[in-house]
């Protein structure tokens, strides 16, 4: 493996080595972290306990950067980067260690969202004020949740009630650069086995202009939709929850996601080149229910049932060339036992049915498939070594079975240190546009014919942990054949997507965190090598839009009733496209953060992105946002 060291990997280092150095000789006063998590497993089981590489954003990260979207908080975690085209309403793409965007499956509290048509998440329509914590769990997945799980799992929890806990209520309101209002209030409860929680968000922003003017290479963008304007959005969103615990073990209860968003754009490479207009406007919509039974049937046995409806659409209106209307629904029923064989030995067996249904302007050769899985996970402990293993077979009423596996194998060296290793297989079925849109006028035709994308990913960390300190080195490899990419025919006009490439992803992430009593320093490096194994004429052996390194760097210090905190990060080059011609410039970013509690109840946050004002690219023709600050003012009964 080919690791690109520069000047910006020698400061990495240097920023992570003062935590290395205080490991052993510094006891911090703070205990360990004790988050709950249930994406790994899914089962509810406490983050130390997890077998896998595993990052809990919080309440706490979230309440930090409330004038931020989604995708931008999600982007600071280690192994993830960031692309959008032009702003946080538009479409947002992430990369989870260097897999492609559809390569890692994005859940709304256990649910899928991806897009049947794209394949993508709508992320652009999420709103953090309604999320509780997200869990992203890196690596191929497809053993636990399927298709699409080849780069790993990214879970958005939404707010819920908690069990034997008084009304209680919270609210926020905060302006920002660009014109940007946000605003959310919520109230959750429980009392005599009924739990509650109710939450609602609304935002508007002015914007910015969505598209440069020129391209990397000083191509005028006019001719691909661009409009001197600014591009604002609007959102509103709300999510909820009502259960009831009619005896003690049996709870039933219900879930309820819904946003929309109302964006502003200017078209983009994929629109026709004479949409040179104004009021280009995107209304997306994600939607989200469940109905969930969990019942300890015997103190071993623990059982499932759940109901999900899923649903995200997307209306494109253009004033004078119409609009086009997307749509895809999601209906999931599964029921999972967990079993509880030996005091450190559960087994949980799933069984789960996802019918796929699509709705398009498009013409398409079928509009619906059906999914039968059936799945075995087990975890276990022997002592010092901590295991998991799954396995899980998807079938699809148009490409038959899909097995996966995956093994995780960690072992405690000492109270403090433990290695690990863990081998996972992982999938991804073409959409339904790869595989049945027929419409001409968009140049595009799929392939019925196309293979699933498949991967295998091995991957070893060695980790130190105590009470006040985290140093963790991860090295992973996932090789994935049978990569789909669209091919131009010239003799018909069309392209069409054929299975023709193979990738091998490799990458060491480092990451550290310390606790020096009032202040924290937390710090991770990124040495990605996205290759692409197989290049055909006119390809690079580079995969686009993936940095080769990405560095972060943090501190955070506490004085009484003030807490004050910066960020660094820097992002490498990157390609903007297959052929590597293209080559997007690294940068530098700094933000800080300020927060001040007047009472227990009140307080405000502040935040500074982007302070030196560095114009850089995510995406070749769109604009990012400058210098931008925004001011939270925060209530919690």
């Amino acid at each position: 493996m080919t690791i690109p060291f520069s000047r910006h990997a020698i400061a990495a280092a240097i920023c992570i080595f003062p935590l290395a150095a205080t490991a052993q000789s510094n006891e911090a006063a703070v205990p360990a972290l004790q988050d709950i998590v249930v994406t790994p497993s899914r089962v509810a089981e406490p983050l130390a306990d997890v077998v896998g590489d595993v990052t809990v954003i919080g309440p706490k990260e979230l309440a930090e950067a409330r004038g931020d979207s989604i995708a931008e908080i999600i982007g600071r975690a280690p192994g993830v980067q960031l692309a959008t085209t032009g702003g946080p309403q538009t479409t947002t793409s992430l990369f989870l260690r260097g897999a492609n965007p559809s390569q890692t499956l994005v859940l709304i509290d256990g649910m899928r969202t991806t897009e049947l048509l794209s394949g993508g998440t709508r992320l652009e329509s999420i709103d953090p004020a309604l999320v509780e914590r997200i869990e992203i769990l890196r690596g191929a997945a497809s053993s636990l949740y399927g298709s699409d799980a080849i780069g790993g799992v990214v879970n958005i929890i939404t707010k819920k009630g908690v069990q034997d806990r008084p009304l209680s209520a919270w609210a926020n309101l905060g302006y920002g650069t660009y014109e940007t209002i946000k605003s959310s209030l919520g109230l959750s409860g429980a009392s005599d086995g009924w739990d509650y929680s109710l939450s609602a968000s609304a935002a508007s922003s002015k914007g910015f202009d969505v598209m440069r003017r020129h391209f990397a290479n000083n191509r005028s963008t006019d001719s691909w939709g661009h409009y001197t304007d600014r591009d604002g959005y609007a959102s509103r969103g709300w999510s909820g929850t009502l259960g009831y615990q009619w005896t003690p073990g049996h709870h039933i209860g219900l879930a309820a996601y819904n946003s929309t968003l109302h964006a502003d754009s200017d078209g983009s490479a994929d629109d026709f080149p004479w949409a040179t207009e104004d009021n280009v406007r995107n209304l997306v919509r994600q939607q989200a229910y469940s109905i969930t039974s969990t019942d300890q049937i015997t103190d071993q046995w623990e059982s499932v049932l759940r109901f999900g409806w899923a649903r995200d659409s997307l209306d494109y209106r253009r004033p004078t060339e119409g609009s086009f209307v997307h749509s895809s629904l999601k209906r999931t029923l599964s029921w999972q036992n967990n079993l509880q064989i030996l005091p450190d030995h559960r087994v949980s067996i799933l069984t789960e049915r996802l019918e796929e249904r699509v709705n398009s302007d498009f013409s398409y050769d079928r509009t619906e498939r059906n999914i039968n899985s059936a799945a075995l996970i087990y975890k276990g402990g022997f002592d010092r070594l901590h295991t998991q293993a799954s396995v899980r077979n998807d079938n699809y009423t148009d490409h038959g079975n899909q097995t996966t596996g995956s093994l995780g194998l960690d072992f405690d060296l000492t109270d403090t240190w433990q290695v690990g290793i863990i081998g996972s297989t992982g999938f991804r079925v073409p959409t339904f546009a790869d595989l049945y849109q027929d419409y001409p006028a968009a140049f595009y035709k799929g392939n019925p014919d196309l293979k699933p994308e498949k991967s295998r990913n091995i991957e070893a960390h060695v980790q130190y942990m105590d009470e006040g300190t985290l140093l963790r080195l991860t090295a992973y490899q996932n090789k994935v054949r049978d990569l789909i990419v669209n091919v131009y025919d010239p003799a018909v006009f069309l392209s069409s997507p054929q299975n023709v490439n193979q990738a091998t992803i490799r990458g060491l992430t480092l990451t550290g965190e310390h606790n020096f009593g009032d202040t924290t320093l937390r710090a991770s490096a990124d040495f990605l090598d996205p290759r692409n194994d197989d290049p055909k004429q006119g390809e690079g052996s580079m995969l686009p839009y993936r940095a080769r390194q990405v560095f972060h760097l943090g501190i955070e210090h506490r004085i009484q009733a003030l807490k004050l905190g910066a960020e660094y990060q820097y992002t490498g080059n990157r390609y903007a496209e297959l052929a590597n011609k293209t080559r997007l410039g690294g940068y530098s970013l700094v933000n800080l953060t300020a927060a001040y509690d007047f009472s227990k109840s009140l307080g405000v946050q502040v935040r500074w992105n982007n302070v030196l004002d560095k114009d850089y690219v995510l995406v070749d023709g769109y604009n990012t946002p400058g210098s931008n600050v925004f001011v939270n003012l925060s209530w919690r009964m």
